[in-house]
């Protein structure tokens, strides 16, 4: 069952939503009725959605739909009435709430490590938006994500020990949730909470289980009646 969060900002109502498995399949592949349908089961209107690449490249969504499709890793928006969302299987999906904007950011450690956090920062700020508040949905946890020790020591330079870890095996893992806070911090943002991880049956999780599935987190400002 998704997980729902709402936070009270300047410009209205921000809702939050992170969808599981027993929420239907949001992989972009499936475009169509079922990709739309999926979709309203959720939210209308129309999402600004994108396709993800591990970059930092931000759409600013001025309506609904507004830029979906666009080859991009994170979207933001002061409009109400605009839902925007990132899908994941073990990557970090962030909402940087703000007093006059939210943003959402596909944050796996290839885009924690080219600024996406920081880039969703910076056009929340654009927007004449001040932080208030870092959401992380599921994500892949360190007891389930063994990780290269090169790999690591290059996150670890940039963001801190933190993001040093271990496996419940004892191997050397990346903690995705430190790595996202410290960018966070770097972006000017409060720390999310720690997630839930997607290892659990009840999330996609490529990394644990090859699913090709997606789950998504999808964030609007409400329409004031």
């Amino acid at each position: 069952m998704a997980e729902q969060r709402a936070l009270t900002t300047s410009a209205g109502t921000v809702r939050v939503v992170s969808t599981d498995r027993s929420d239907g399949d949001f992989a972009v592949s499936i475009e169509g009725p079922e990709f739309d349908r999926v979709r309203a089961s959720i939210v209308e209107p129309s999402w600004t959605w994108v396709r993800q690449v591990h970059g930092a490249d931000v759409v600013v969504a001025s309506s609904a739909g507004d830029g979906a499709g666009a080859t991009a890793d994170a979207v933001v928006t002061a409009i109400p009435g605009v839902p925007i969302a990132v899908t994941t299987a073990d990557c970090a999906p962030v909402v940087l709430v703000g007093t006059t904007a939210v943003g959402v950011a596909h944050a796996g450690w290839r885009g924690v490590m080219a600024g996406v956090i920081e880039a969703t920062a910076h056009e929340l700020r654009a927007l004449g938006a001040e932080p208030m508040a870092a959401i992380c949905g599921p994500c892949i946890q360190p007891a389930a994500y063994e990780f290269g020790s090169s790999a690591l020591d290059e996150i670890e330079e940039r963001l801190g020990a933190e993001v040093r870890s271990k496996t419940a095996s004892g191997s050397p893992a990346l903690d995705m949730t430190a790595a996202v806070a410290a960018a966070c911090s770097a972006a000017g943002w409060p720390a999310p909470d720690r997630p839930r991880c997607t290892s659990r049956p009840e999330y996609f999780s490529h990394r644990t289980r090859g699913d090709v599935g997606r789950q998504t987190t999808v964030a609007w400002i409400e329409v004031s009646s």
